[in-house]
């Protein structure tokens, strides 16, 4: 473990565990470790319970409490039950921050799992790491979760960036397409995906030929479409959600635009894109894709599927596959840093985490100078209203 992070967590170790016991005979006093008792190790995370992205804070949180359920059933992890405190942010800013203040001051949390959003933890990491506690598996794919590298940040997700830049060289030297453009909200996401495009594009001497820029509030997209079709653009990539993906490929198709491989990522792959008619053979760059309840899957994974649906009243989507694994990592985690429990243990054991595969066939690994777990992305398809996987492990 290099010097800054032992100096970071003895540092905040002493800020945020209150008093010590005292000293005797000249021998320093022993701080205890933030969020760890004899018999309990407190988890946290700001979340979207109620919000315009609750179907990810949701399901996540929902299959973290399965597997968290599970190991404590089963005598916890060395001894000690794991508490998993969740607050509600609604995917706002300042929610956030009080939620934040509250699961680092007063819960005292030893970690914090799936917390949800770019803004919402690019606003409360800082505080966080001032205290210690590690932010590991955040549901969001920004760069800014593993960039710049920081020894408390971890994410198992594939990051916006890579997808796009897999994709485009996927397409141009894998499928032949020849002009490349970029359609984005004008956001810190969309920027990432535009970014993404033109280095890759660079790289292989290519330029992007058109953009077209929008508010996340827009509706009509036929102005943007002729922009792009007049460019000759037969590679879109797409730096949209699930709303103005399907706005886009619902203008596109109007004008019976045809021949364009339209790619989206992480952020813009659901079934509800899937479902519409103007979604059929549409693209994602996924870290891992969701189930069907009449697909062929594994003993454990059947299991598995079965009772969530039979838990929460639904099937288990992306964000629930995404919620069970984390957890899964962290208890891993957990397991290999020993009984005698400290956030620089924890990180040294998630950095030995090299090899690990979860029950759905997703490899994921980690080590002292890589936090980030995803490195490949799967090529997904929309096929007759589902979405069908056409590759895995493909990178740039």
């Amino acid at each position: 473990m290099n010097k800054f992070l032992s100096m970071l967590l003895a540092a905040s170790l002493l800020a945020g565990c209150g008093d010590s016991t005292p000293a005797g005979d000249g021998e320093a006093a022993a701080v205890p470790q933030r969020g760890v008792t004899a018999d309990e190790i407190v988890i946290g995370t700001h979340t979207d319970l109620s919000g315009p992205i609750a179907i990810w804070g949701v399901g996540s949180v929902n299959a973290a409490r399965m597997r968290i359920d599970e190991v404590n059933a089963a005598g916890g992890v060395h001894g000690r039950s794991i508490r998993f405190v969740v607050e509600d942010t609604q995917y706002q800013v300042p929610r956030a921050m009080q939620a934040a203040n509250k699961l680092i001051n007063r819960d005292e949390v030893f970690a914090m799992l799936l917390a949800t959003g770019t803004p919402t933890n690019n606003a409360v990491m800082q505080l966080q790491f001032e205290a210690g506690v590690p932010n590991i598996f955040p549901i969001t794919g920004a760069r800014s979760m593993v960039e710049p590298f920081h020894p408390l940040k971890f994410t198992q997700r594939g990051i916006y960036y890579d997808e796009v830049r897999a994709a485009t060289r996927y397409f141009l030297e894998e499928q032949g397409k020849q002009t490349a453009c970029v359609i984005y909200q004008d956001t810190d996401y969309g920027q990432e995906i535009l970014e993404g495009a033109q280095d890759q594009l660079a790289e292989m001497g290519r330029e992007v030929a058109a953009v077209s820029a929008h508010k996340p509030t827009e509706t009509e997209f036929t102005a943007a479409m002729l922009r792009l079709k007049e460019a000759n653009c037969d590679l879109v990539l797409m730096g949209t959600v699930h709303r103005d993906t399907i706005l886009v490929l619902d203008a596109a198709r109007k004008m019976n635009w045809q021949d364009v491989a339209w790619v989206g990522n992480n952020a813009a792959y659901a079934e509800v894109i899937a479902e519409q008619d103007s979604g059929e053979g549409y693209y994602a760059f996924v870290h891992m894709m969701s189930l069907y309840g009449d697909d062929e899957m594994s003993a454990p994974v059947r299991a598995w599927w079965d009772a969530y649906r039979e838990r929460f009243g639904e099937a288990p989507g992306l964000a629930a596959m995404e919620g069970y694994r984390a957890a899964d990592l962290m208890i891993e985690a957990l397991e290999r840093a020993g009984p005698e429990l400290t956030t620089q243990g924890f990180v040294a054991a998630l950095e030995s985490i090299d090899s690990y595969t979860d029950m759905f066939g997703y490899r994921v690994s980690f080590s002292a100078d890589k936090h980030s777990g995803a490195t490949e992305s799967v090529l997904a398809q929309v096929q007759n209203g589902r979405w069908v996987k056409l590759g895995q492990s493909i990178s740039y």
